[in-house]
């Protein structure tokens, strides 16, 4: 009696809207370069905020990727979104013909911290400023959270599994991950990531509550995670969108396989508890790769959460070195994200997509802005460094306390993964 055949979820296609780049090869080509894109805050009504510096997406035109029809009922971090599944649609070579003819067998998940905030905004001042009639009728889904997932969803007709995740920063991961099981469990195709729009005023505003908000006025010194310099993080605006696909029908239709969701584990540890969150970190990390079945040695590079806070840097320094330096090795550690700002829940989607370029690259890029390392990491900085990348490690944490670790293998890697 045969085995049953194991499905696994691999990545067949990336779409990045980021403020380093509008495409894969722009994203790409500044990540390994090591560029920053972090600029004082142009977005109207934020002048006056606390909050000087971000990472702004400034080449990104929305009539030009959506619809008018759509641009009208939907925010900016939809739009994101929307641009860039189309474009992992594109790249995964995946149309609705793909699909068997059923609709059902693709599904959309995605995962927001702010949701429509430029949006919400100009409708909530048009209705105190001129009364409730003048209030459109797209306020009661343009801000939701949700919001992507339906747009996407609906636009592509898709009506496979649909879903959200809100688990704050953490969350982008989460959404791969929970595409990743819905794959396993027969889903044939998911669309997964996370865009993020945050630079509105009132979303600005909103953000200012959050003590590990830098508000450091130099671009260059406002985002300096594991030095002494560490004044806290930019936010940042875009974000990424994968095409997630069964490996094998993926092979089956010629495409190739770019990585291999291979383990997934989350822990939550508590609101700002920085040193609590060595702990849950070593155990999301451990569980990730529990599930993908791979020895702490194995892992090639780590894409740090980097949040900029010296106590929660110190706490990840700390989780590394306890899941990696019993095993007599320093794993080289990345962080490109100090180079276009921390997108929330998109972070590390784009450090995803970062993983597997650096995979098919064999380039580990580098962490701009960073040089006096105050921690015992092997960091990467000044220039990419040249690697064989078999196995990648991200990590990511949110501000709210949740903490996620998710291990990617090379496409190109054994069948038996």
């Amino acid at each position: 009696m045969s085995a049953p055949h194991v499905r696994r979820a691999g990545v067949t296609g990336i779409g990045v809207v980021a403020p380093n780049g509008t495409s894969t090869d722009t994203f790409w080509k500044a990540t390994q370069a090591g560029v920053s894109v972090l600029d004082r805050v142009t977005r109207e009504g934020c002048e006056h905020l606390p909050m000087r510096v971000a990472g702004e997406v400034r080449s990104f035109e929305p009539a030009a990727a959506i619809e008018e029809r759509l641009l009208v009922q939907t925010d900016r971090f939809s739009h994101f979104a929307m641009a860039a599944a189309d474009l992992a649609l594109q790249d995964a070579r995946l149309g609705q013909s793909d699909l068997g003819g059923s609709p059902f067998a693709a599904g959309v998940v995605t995962a927001a911290g702010s949701g429509g905030g430029e949006f919400g905004q100009r409708e909530l001042q048009r209705l105190w400023g001129k009364g409730s009639r003048f209030v459109g009728p797209y306020q009661s889904i343009a801000w939701f959270y949700a919001a992507s997932t339906g747009q996407i969803s609906i636009r592509r007709g898709f009506k496979g599994p649909c879903s959200v995740v809100a688990a704050d920063e953490a969350g982008g991961l989460d959404a791969l991950a929970h595409a990743a099981r819905t794959v396993g469990r027969g889903t044939d195709v998911m669309v997964a990531g996370s865009t993020e729009a945050p630079l509105a005023p009132y979303s600005g505003v909103c953000q200012l509550g959050y003590e590990e908000l830098s508000t450091a006025e130099d671009p260059v010194r406002a985002y300096r995670p594991f030095t002494a310099d560490a004044c806290g993080f930019v936010p940042a605006e875009g974000g990424a969108m994968l095409v997630v696909e069964e490996v094998g029908s993926a092979r089956e239709r010629g495409v190739p396989v770019r990585a291999v969701l291979a383990g997934h584990a989350a822990t939550f540890t508590g609101a700002s508890r920085w040193e609590e969150s060595r702990e849950g970190l070593v155990h999301a990390i451990r569980g990730a790769l529990g599930e993908a079945r791979c020895a702490p040695e194995e892992i090639d590079v780590v894409f740090a959460d980097a949040l900029g806070v010296p106590a929660a840097d110190r706490a990840e320094a700390l989780a590394i070195a306890d899941v990696f330096g019993a095993h007599g090795r320093r794993v080289p550690v990345t962080a490109p994200k100090t180079g276009v700002g921390r997108g929330y829940c998109a972070a590390p989607v784009l450090d995803t997509a970062a993983a597997v370029f650096a995979m098919e690259h064999g380039l580990i890029p580098p962490t701009p802005n960073v040089f006096d390392i105050c921690h015992d990491l092997d960091l990467v900085t000044v220039r990419a460094r040249a690697a064989e990348l078999r196995t990648v490690l991200v990590l990511s944490r949110g501000l709210m306390g949740s903490n996620s670790a998710l291990v990617l293998r090379h496409g190109a890697g054994d069948a038996s993964w």
